[in-house]
């Protein structure tokens, strides 16, 4: 995110000494991406931050895949995989895959317990809070989570969730194996948000202080690429001081939290195509939200989507609040998940195309990812599948 921040204590010019108060220096530590040449920022540590004096596998959540075969769109009840266990069950360790490419996986979590110290060293995480509330505590501070937030945490972000209150902590993870950010279209050659993207700075919610902690053999849980399941491995660093120690940091690369309810929808007088609700874009997936909203003022026009084969993509809708127009009928409702297909025409259920007309507002909230490689079901997205879904349009299955 090129929007510069600065918090606790950092020195006048980069590189250069900055003293502790007893007598030695802090260490600086250069978190960027691409290589030196894209967005970092600078960290200042008490503790010398490779520090390491244990390294142990860790097994990661089943990250295995199935074909989305014979080709189908699909219904998956996320809510169906979580009960009572949810009290136990922390944000990172509970995730269930869902639904997953080479570029992109998508989890669900019900979570109550705190999770261990995490970093996901594959790629950026997009993680939208369903319901529920908690903190997010990083190295570069602490971000408040609530219903309706998404959180960014940038690629190799040691951070962990605690989740608080008495419901569960609802969160559906989007990981992409490289960054996730504004679309480019959105912001301007230095990296400002422009006026006519749908949010801007002042919407976006970084930490506010530094987080300083104490502790000794503290752990570490990482996730970076190996030969486990989807080329995803796992290892449980030790580290002898506590990693939350940066007393400042400075730059363009950092958590931040943006609600959906600060999105500014883009209308118009005929029905709108996808792109226009557009969010976050990573590499060869677009992350978009359909919120409340006044619809199409065209006197003939048809508020709910026409029919239309993504040729080039799939389409993941979750269905997170409010009342679904096009979707009436189906048995979609809080948590579901829809999977179309690139390959399948898509589009209304039926009765939906006819009642629509003269309807002057949606109250919907759903969160969509659309991915250009073909998706693949998780162990958690065939186990919440509904298989009476692709039939809701014909009313009837096949005869067999």
């Amino acid at each position: 995110m090129a929007y510069y921040r600065r918090l606790g204590e950092v020195p006048r010019t980069r590189h250069t000494q900055h003293p502790n108060p007893d007598g030695g220096l802090y260490y600086e530590e250069l978190m960027g991406e691409e290589g030196f040449s894209s967005d970092s920022s600078l960290l200042y540590h008490r503790n010398i931050p490779s520090a390491i004096t244990d390294a142990r596998e860790w097994e990661v959540p089943d990250q295995r895949r199935t074909r989305n075969t014979p080709l189908a769109p699909r219904h998956l009840k996320l809510h169906a995989l979580f009960g009572d266990e949810w009290k136990d069950t922390d944000a990172v360790t509970g995730r269930r895959l869902v639904l997953g490419n080479d570029d992109v996986r998508i989890s669900y979590v019900a979570a109550g317990a705190a999770s261990e110290l995490y970093r996901n060293s594959i790629g950026d995480e997009c993680v939208y809070i369903e319901s529920g509330a908690g903190r997010v505590q990083t190295v570069f501070g602490e971000l408040e989570a609530g219903a309706g937030d998404y959180v960014i945490l940038p690629r190799a972000t040691t951070h962990r969730w605690l989740p608080e209150g008495d419901e569960p902590l609802r969160a559906y993870a989007i990981e992409a194996n490289g960054h996730i950010a504004p679309p480019k279209r959105y912001l301007s050659r230095y990296g400002q948000l422009l006026e006519h993207a749908p949010y801007c700075e002042r919407d976006l919610r970084g930490p506010s202080e530094p987080l300083l902690m104490q502790g000794t053999d503290v752990d570490v849980l990482i996730k970076h690429r190996g030969d486990g399941p989807g080329g995803i491995s796992g290892t449980r660093y030790t580290y002898p001081e506590h990693p939350f120690d940066v007393v400042g940091w400075d730059g363009c690369l950092y958590p931040y939290a943006f609600n959906i309810a600060d999105f500014q929808p883009i209308t118009g007088r005929v029905h709108q195509p996808p792109p226009v609700h557009q969010v976050f874009e990573g590499n060869n997936f677009v992350v978009c939200n359909f919120v409340p909203r006044k619809v199409d003022y065209h006197p003939l026009s048809i508020p709910v989507p026409y029919y239309h084969s993504n040729v080039d993509s799939d389409e993941v809708m979750f269905y997170c609040g409010g009342d679904y127009e096009a979707r009436k009928g189906s048995g979609i409702g809080q948590g579901s998940v829809s999977l179309h297909p690139g390959g399948h025409s898509h589009g209304p259920q039926p009765g939906a195309y006819e009642r629509s007309v003269g309807v002057q507002a949606f109250d919907e909230l759903a969160v969509m990812v659309d991915t250009f490689r073909p998706l693949e079901l998780g162990e958690g997205g065939t186990a919440a599948e509904d298989p009476g879904y692709a039939w809701t349009w014909a009313g009837r299955g096949p005869a067999r």
